[in-house]
Parts: C-alpha cells; sequence; structure tokens
C-alpha cells in the first residue's frame, strides 16, 4: 500500500459509470419489475453500496476507507437496450475513492446479470469507467466527453 500519512484530509469524490447491455425484453420485465428474483435495481442499488463499503477488501492494496455518502443510480436507456449505473462516493481522508465508484458500478451492473442471467445469459458490462473525481492534492479530473462516450463500446 502506498503510505499516505503525510497527505492532509480533505474532501474527495469520485463519480463512476457503467452500462450493461440486454436484450430489449429483459429490459422491459426488469423495469416491470416482473424477474422471479425480485426487483432487481433495488437489490442491485444495495450491492453496489455494499461493494463499496468493501473495496478495500477485494481490490488488493487499496486502503479502507469510512465514506461519508455513497449514491448509486440506474437509468434505462430502452433505444440502446442497456441500463447505466452511475455511481457517487465520497468521504473526508487522505486517499481517493475511485475504486470504491469503480467497485459499486461494477457490482451493481454484476447483480443486475445476476438476477437476470435466467432470462438473457448474453447481457454484456460495457464501458465501466471514471467520470470525475475531486479532492486531495490533483485536484478536479473530469473525462472528456469523447472518453466518457459510448464511442467505442462494444456492440
Amino acid at each position: 500500500m502506498v503510505d499516505v500519512a503525510a497527505k492532509g484530509e480533505t474532501r474527495r469524490v469520485a463519480r463512476a459509470a457503467g452500462r450493461i447491455r440486454m436484450h430489449s425484453a429483459t429490459l422491459r420485465q426488469i423495469v416491470a419489475g416482473g424477474m422471479k428474483k425480485g426487483d432487481v435495481l433495488a437489490v442491485a442499488r444495495i450491492a453496489a453500496i455494499q461493494a463499496a463499503k468493501r473495496t478495500s477488501e477485494l481490490i488488493p492494496l487499496c486502503h479502507p476507507l469510512a465514506l461519508t455518502h455513497i449514491g448509486v443510480e440506474f437509468t434505462a436507456d430502452r433505444k440502446g437496450s442497456a441500463i447505466e449505473c452511475v455511481a457517487t462516493a465520497e468521504t473526508v481522508g487522505r486517499t481517493g475513492v475511485e475504486m470504491e465508484a469503480l467497485t459499486a458500478v461494477s457490482a451493481g451492473l454484476l447483480t443486475i446479470y445476476d438476477m437476470c442471467k435466467a432470462v438473457d445469459r448474453g447481457m454484456r458490462l460495457e464501458t465501466i469507467r471514471l467520470l470525475e473525481k475531486k479532492g486531495g492534492k490533483s485536484g478536479h479530473w473530469k473525462a472528456s466527453a469523447r472518453r466518457s462516450s459510448r464511442a467505442g463500446s462494444a456492440r
């Protein structure tokens, strides 16, 4: 692990996003709440929050952080037959929360896959990426529109 003892505590915020592409019928079933395993997006939100809180247990060399906030939002993209997940992680500390936001997105999308795989094994996780980070010595960073867009994603 990197020694962060000499770093000052600052407010740290990171936003990450990703998508899961699926058959349109699968998306309709999720939105309608018709999956046998229950409310897919509610369970995926809890999984994402839990994963963010446990990132240091999942990713070697990540510092354990006391998160002050983790927000997870899902948006159905009917035209693209996908669900987008955006996670925002916040803390006041000596190291950033990028990994927590990225882990939240990954776990949320994987949970959607798990809950829907009986009806659609061909779902694809796509474009998991950092959108923005604030705080710390490096300051504010935001992904360029070109880098954070859907361009270049597998279809």
